[in-house]
């Protein structure tokens, strides 16, 4: 895209949007249970938002035949700023934030002992230490649903909640700073250097090109991408009077492809496997290059074929051999791969950008003057201070609170590499929606023991990682990624970088004060909150455990995380040698994430159309057939929207996308 300059007016815009999407989501994603406002990588709501701005910036500067009051920068400064803050309202950090600091004295019993175990061992400021208020969190204020937001605002016990705020405050500012500044030393190799694909940049990149070259209409006119909009509008329709009517029948979007596979066997690994049809995410895949959803869908299989086999030579790790671990969806010993693999991934990354981070500490020790490349936020010398104090301040705090030195230095360090990664994969690959197997604390328990972490290290990091680096649905880094990516072009840093870092900070106060807000009025007892609690429980439940029966280095893990590291290595020896190679090495990290179980039909199939259309029509029917995948994109998402507003409206709300 060309250079611009943004003006204040974008910057307002986005933080107004931010602001209202983090008001609104913990009443729409918690109480309504509806389709989620600000899920996954590429956000519901900010996004309707990009189309509606669109299209109603470029009919009023039609209509008067004047400059348009905002340029397609603009447009997409406004929506990225919503995109960054988007996740923090939910699973990003405040869907379980406040059961994780109240759970353990509010749950605890005399069978689970935990008043005795777990509550001396987390540091009196991370905890609310008045048990009234904890229990007007759980069962909401007398008559809490009859008052106004006012008057709960007005009752919510403010003091007790000063303290534990104070101190994850620091905690998650700190984190943010790190994150910024690791965006920030990237940014140049991935976006300039290697010139890595944006998948999920896209659709809106296209959209707010044709914006500025005046042709608005004729891009929502194109006849593939009505065709495309034509199929989830017609799904939606029908499946969602469906869910308000009853007897109008369901068109299905789950298929349950497990009964057809004996349970014993080859193919005994896709005896649960499931086909979800989601119009959005093949059109993500489309966009994708064919190599990674090739390797999306095929490490999958291989993944479900790895575990016939072992199954059929007999060769069956019982799943005790897990042992205690903290990852979001590991049940089988064979996941722990992805230890090893996320391990030499991350060597993988630091020696493409080699070059580049040896002048980045070249510079970082210079006195002469450094600038800020293209794709940077503020120079690579003040990012690199800025990591290093955002470490050493993350560090001290751990410190602070009981955790030993080496253990805090470690658990940090496995905290952001595992989300670096992680980030890459997503932005890469153009994956909107996307979960771990294993937790970054599952390989230093498998390397060192539960000895090593001391009794008060493993609980602090256990609920450290549930906060903030557990559930990377909506992390935060993936979408400062893409923000570094907007940003390219945009002349005016500084004030791009003062309003993503604003709105940050408005987002977490706003986040935190609607979610505590719901939570007195209803309860969460009468939210939505099965999930939620059910894992924070787990969290705790696991550390009982460990400090139970302390456990030593674990064989098997280490086992099958020295083989992810192999393959791992060896794909990437092949990616770099063999220009024929098929697949991608991101691939293989994904292959046991529960995502990738609802997402790898979707990978298929925009795989198959991308190789079918580049194969027999080339680039030029490639260009047409493009905008039919836009259209599913588009219609999925404003359909999403369209039953966001109906589930508002009626209290009950039909799910489009998967939350």
């Amino acid at each position: 895209m060309h250079k611009s300059s943004i003006r204040p007016r974008a910057i307002l815009l986005g933080l107004m949007a931010g602001t209202l999407l983090c008001l609104a989501t913990p009443y729409n994603n918690m109480y309504l249970a509806a389709t989620p406002l600000g899920g996954g990588h590429f956000p519901l709501a900010p996004f309707i938002l990009l189309v509606c701005l669109t299209v109603l910036v470029a009919l009023t500067a039609r209509i008067f035949k004047a400059r348009p009051i905002l340029t397609g920068t603009e447009l997409l400064t406004t929506w990225m700023l919503s995109v960054v803050v988007s996740g923090i309202a939910y699973t990003g950090l405040m869907r379980t934030f406040l059961l994780n600091i109240t759970a353990v004295d509010h749950f605890a019993t005399a069978g689970n002992r935990w008043s005795e175990t777990l509550v001396p061992l987390l540091p009196k400021a991370w905890t609310v230490s008045d048990p009234a208020a904890v229990e007007l969190l759980y069962n909401g204020l007398p008559g809490g649903r009859a008052l106004s937001w006012q008057q709960i605002l007005g009752a919510i016990p403010w003091s007790a909640w000063a303290a534990p705020m104070a101190a994850w405050g620091i905690f998650i500012l700190l984190c943010f700073l790190v994150l910024i500044c690791l965006v920030n030393l990237f940014s140049r190799q991935w976006v300039v250097n290697e010139r890595m694909n944006f998948p999920l940049l896209r659709l809106p990149y296209m959209m707010e090109e044709s914006f500025q070259e005046g042709r608005v209409g004729g891009f929502f006119a194109d006849r593939f991408l009505l065709v495309g909009l034509l199929i989830p509008l017609t799904l939606h329709t029908v499946n969602g009077l469906a869910t308000y009517i009853p007897t109008i029948p369901q068109i299905p979007t789950v298929l349950l492809a497990g009964p057809y596979f004996a349970k014993t066997g080859l193919f005994s690994g896709f005896t649960k496997l499931k086909i979800y049809l989601i119009p959005a995410y093949i059109g993500f895949a489309f966009l994708a290059s064919r190599q990674i959803s090739l390797s999306f869908w095929a490490f999958f299989v291989l993944g479900g074929l790895l575990t016939g086999f072992l199954s059929l030579v007999g060769y069956q790790v019982p799943q005790s051999a897990l042992g205690v671990t903290f990852g979001p969806t590991l049940t089988m010993a064979e996941e722990t791969q992805m230890i090893g693999a996320y391990g030499v991934f991350f060597l993988f990354i630091v020696w493409l950008a080699r070059h580049h981070l040896l002048e980045v500490v070249k510079n970082a020790f210079s006195t002469k003057p450094v600038l800020a490349s293209e794709s940077e936020w503020f120079s690579s010398r003040l990012a690199f201070w800025g990591l290093v104090l955002g470490g050493a301040g993350l560090t001290a705090w751990c410190m602070h609170f009981g955790m030993p030195l080496l253990v805090s230095v470690l658990l940090l360090s496995a905290f952001f590499v595992v989300t670096l990664v992680a980030s890459r994969v997503i932005c890469q690959g153009g994956i909107a929606y996307f979960t771990l197997t294993a937790a970054p604390t599952d390989g230093l328990l498998a390397l060192f023991g539960s000895g090593f972490f001391t009794s008060a290290g493993l609980v602090m990091g256990a609920v450290m990682q549930k906060v903030q680096f557990l559930d990377l649905r909506e992390s935060l880094m993936p979408s400062l990624v893409h923000a570094a990516k907007v940003g390219e072009p945009i002349t005016r840093k500084r004030l791009y970088f003062f309003g993503m870092c604003l709105a940050l900070g408005i987002g977490v106060v706003v986040s935190f004060v609607a979610m505590l807000a719901l939570c007195h009025k209803v309860g969460v007892r009468d939210l939505q909150a099965e999930w939620e609690i059910s894992t924070v429980l787990r969290v705790y439940e696991d550390a009982q455990r460990l400090l139970d029966a302390p456990s030593g280095p674990n064989s098997w893990i280490i086992i099958f995380a020295t083989t992810g590291a192999v393959v791992m290595m060896s794909l990437l020896l092949c990616f770099q040698r063999f220009y024929w190679w098929p697949l991608h090495p991101v691939g293989y990290l994904t292959m046991y994430s529960s995502a990738m179980r609802i997402l790898w039909f979707s990978f298929f199939i925009g795989w198959v159309c991308n190789q079918v259309t580049l194969r027999y029509g080339g680039i030029e029917l490639f260009r047409k057939v493009r905008m039919l995948f836009i259209g599913l994109i588009l219609g999925d998402f404003l359909m999403g929207g369209v039953f966001a507003v109906v589930g508002l409206w009626l209290g009950q709300s039909y799910q489009v996308l998967p939350s």
